[in-house]
């Protein structure tokens, strides 16, 4: 029988990403069907995809497209048939299953390693971003093309392969970082930032409520972790890693999100009893000491702590906690809740 092979729509679907896309790595870069003749219509083969899913992946990983689809020739040949990364037996079983974990361009597929050389270079697209690693180039450039699917892919697989705490320092700070400094320069580029954030706050929200999940049988509940932003700061992506942080360690929050009014935060705390409140500032013009010290007296009494950049150099009423990291976050919210 011969061997099935995928048309155009039918490889982007596998990969996840757009025919326009496909077209444009076989013109520039010469990844696409073997044996393709002028005039007839494009079919992808096994050995097809198995160069399209290295390509992606080189290229998820901080690899330039060029660099990546010269790896993607030479590696080619370590695919085996039969291997995650060999199609299913009809295209038909290809659109049947779009969700598979062994699917191309699914974490977790079987793909040789990618080569130490795609390590090399800086920035990642037109993002500056000296000593950032392949992880945080492979992010940059996906938030850049706004492919939210692979923002989504990378984050997990860093989390996976290196926990929340290495990715945030290592792969998502350095690119919102970089992010922010093109915008500073130039103007452009908030629309990425706020992708990106969206992004990073949904797998971590996603996380925080899978470590959440009641156990059998259910403990008593605890006091939870009040979560908020200062009134006029809207940046909130550090609060959602530091919540998903705390339900590793079996710590409940309850997020407030961004720019609560300074009633709202007070209000909050006496609904809920909290054992602790954490108020975040990225910014000094954010960080305002007075809602800090106009939090209520309840009973039982919680603990104040406060976090970010914004409140280096602050007054801070007496008692109130300055939160250096997310690992001193996590050990101190969770020796104050555990205890």
């Amino acid at each position: 029988m011969d061997e099935p092979h995928l048309t155009v729509s039918g490889a982007a679907r596998r990969l996840g990403i757009a025919p326009a896309t496909l077209r444009t790595w076989d013109r520039r870069y010469g990844i696409g069907p073997s044996g393709h003749a002028r005039g007839r219509h494009r079919r992808y083969s096994a050995a097809d995809m198995a160069r399209l899913e290295l390509m992606q992946r080189a290229l998820m990983q901080g690899a330039a497209p060029a660099e990546a689809a010269r790896y993607a020739r030479t590696s080619v040949s370590a695919v085996r048939p039969g291997s995650a990364l060999a199609p299913p037996a009809t295209a038909e079983d290809a659109m049947a299953t779009p969700d598979r974990a062994d699917r191309p361009g699914a974490l977790g597929a079987v793909v040789p390693p990618p080569p130490v050389l795609l390590g090399r270079g800086g920035g990642g697209a037109s993002l500056r971003m000296p000593g950032a690693g392949p992880r945080a180039r492979g992010l940059g450039r996906a938030a850049l093309a706004m492919d939210s699917t692979a923002i989504n892919r990378l984050v997990e697989d860093s989390i996976a392969t290196d926990g929340l705490v290495a990715m945030w320092d290592e792969v998502a700070r350095p690119v919102l970082a970089a992010i922010g400094d093109r915008w500073a320069t130039t103007g452009r580029g908030v629309e990425v930032e706020h992708l990106l954030s969206q992004c990073l706050v949904a797998v971590f929200g996603t996380r925080t409520s899978a470590s959440s999940a009641p156990a059998d049988p259910v403990p008593p509940p605890a006091r939870p972790v009040l979560l908020a932003a200062m009134p006029t700061e809207l940046h909130v992506v550090p609060l959602a890693v530091l919540a998903a942080l705390l339900a590793e360690r079996g710590v409940g929050c309850r997020s407030l999100g961004a720019a609560l009014p300074a009633d709202a935060i007070a209000a909050a705390v006496r609904r809920t009893a909290p054992a602790a409140v954490v108020l975040w500032s990225q910014l000094p013009s954010t960080a305002d000491p007075t809602v800090v010290a106009g939090l209520p007296v309840t009973r039982p009494r919680y603990r104040t702590f406060v976090a970010g950049p914004g409140w280096d150099g602050a007054a801070l009423p007496p008692g109130v906690g300055v939160l250096r990291s997310l690992v001193d976050a996590s050990e101190r919210i969770g020796a104050a809740v555990l205890r």
